[in-house]
């Protein structure tokens, strides 16, 4: 299958049952329900998928469950986020073999790689996979950056495709689209500059909040790539409270609070992340619940879908 690497794609939360075991029944319930909205892919295993927790054997079940639920209505992409480069290519052809479509790829982990050490590394996973590859460059959460001098080294190979663009720096998109045009495509992947990286000409956005709300999410994209601004912008300030929940060092916890709000999820994380309790808790659930007070009515979206 060829990406696209534009529209919404979620980074959606792992499902786990209370004997900390994959949940696959809730998970279906939710992937079912991003479909039902129009997403455009799913990506596993993200932070926000708990990643760094879940072994090879349940990486690899959730990509062939997503495989099997989506049934190629739009492709599924998983992250990686190994601390070697050996990790790394043995995760991509993993991934491969579990019939995933493509890869969202973190640099080095643990290791402050240099930035001829990060080059090489998403190299050398290139070169051994016939995947796309989503670059994902967040410096502020994992300490490097992938520089437009670095991807102008990237780019000489054809699969690695797009960028996940969470510098924080929404000029950015401006930079890269002035400096590649369309050859590298770019999703936002931060909730809360979400709508303004869009109208600056990101192609994507690689969405949280999707988890628990993804027809709001879905109709924020369609509205302004229709040219529906004033709708798109009077979604996004509803939900912009609730965006705020994603970045949080508890934004797993939060964003699984709002999945049980909307019936599309469970609370149990693995630990060490624990449930929220108290005046933090509390506080969450506060915005949550204001939030679906003053749920909007959404227009057709999908009838805008070209």
């Amino acid at each position: 299958m060829t990406i696209d690497w534009k529209g919404v794609m979620p980074a959606v939360t792992t499902k786990f049952t209370d004997e900390d075991t994959l949940d696959l029944s809730m998970f279906t319930t939710n992937i079912e329900a991003q479909l039902n909205a129009g997403v455009h892919g799913i990506i596993l295993g993200g932070t926000l998928g708990e990643g760094s927790t879940l072994n090879n054997m349940e990486k690899s079940t959730l990509v062939k469950t997503t495989v099997e639920i989506v049934k190629d209505k739009v492709p599924v992409i998983i992250n990686i986020a190994e601390q070697s480069t050996k990790g790394a290519i043995e995760a991509a052809k993993k991934a491969e073999e579990d019939g995933a479509n493509g890869l969202m790829m973190l640099p080095p982990m643990r290791y402050k790689a240099g930035d001829r050490e990060t080059v090489v590394y998403f190299k050398e996973v290139a070169k051994n996979t016939d995947l796309p590859i989503m670059i994902y460059n967040n410096p502020v959460d994992y300490k490097i950056e992938v520089t437009l001098d670095m991807f102008e080294e990237l780019i000489k190979f054809d699969n690695i495709q797009a960028v996940k663009e969470s510098t924080r720096d929404i000029s950015n998109v401006t930079r890269i689209k002035n400096r590649f045009g369309d050859r590298l495509k770019i999703l936002s992947g931060v909730d809360t500059l979400a709508l303004e990286s869009l109208l600056m000409g990101a192609d994507g956005w690689v969405a949280g909040l999707v988890c628990a709300f993804p027809k709001e999410t879905v109709a924020i994209y369609e509205l302004q790539k229709a040219g529906r601004i004033k709708e798109a912008v009077e979604i996004y300030r509803w939900f912009l409270p609730l965006l705020e929940l994603d970045i949080n060092p508890k934004l797993v916890q939060n964003i699984k609070l709002a999945e049980v709000a909307t019936g599309i999820g469970t609370e149990n994380v693995r630990a060490p992340r624990l449930p929220l309790i108290g005046q933090e808790r509390q506080n969450v659930l506060q915005i949550i619940e204001n939030g679906l007070k003053t749920r909007p009515v959404l227009p057709n979206y999908k009838s805008l879908v070209s």
